[in-house]
């Protein structure tokens, strides 16, 4: 059994949130101009037209346009503009 699946048997166990538990990252979507990134561990990219973010499974990729980084602290982060695609990429991908 790997530490992913142990991580998420052990939350459930104990009803913790996943992401407590995982420290997974959580991402909030508001519409297609906004999105709020929960537990990353920094910036990889940033431009207006692409923001990548690194978390502890993997990294992020948003893309769009006039994309901005309205602010950050340690734990969570927001990206404003015109939001055209949320990928995915496991922490062995290079780019």
């Amino acid at each position: 059994m790997g530490k992913e699946q142990l991580g998420e048997r052990l939350a459930s166990a104990a009803s913790m949130p996943k992401d407590v538990v995982m420290k997974a990252a959580v991402l909030t979507a508001l519409g297609n101009f906004e999105v709020c990134i929960e537990n990353y561990r920094g910036i990889i990219e940033y431009t207006e037209c692409l923001v990548r973010v690194q978390t502890k499974g993997g990294q992020i990729r948003l893309t769009g346009k006039r994309l901005q980084v309205e602010y950050y602290t340690n734990d969570e982060m927001k990206i404003t503009g015109k939001i055209e695609s949320i990928g995915f990429a496991d922490g062995r991908n290079k780019e």
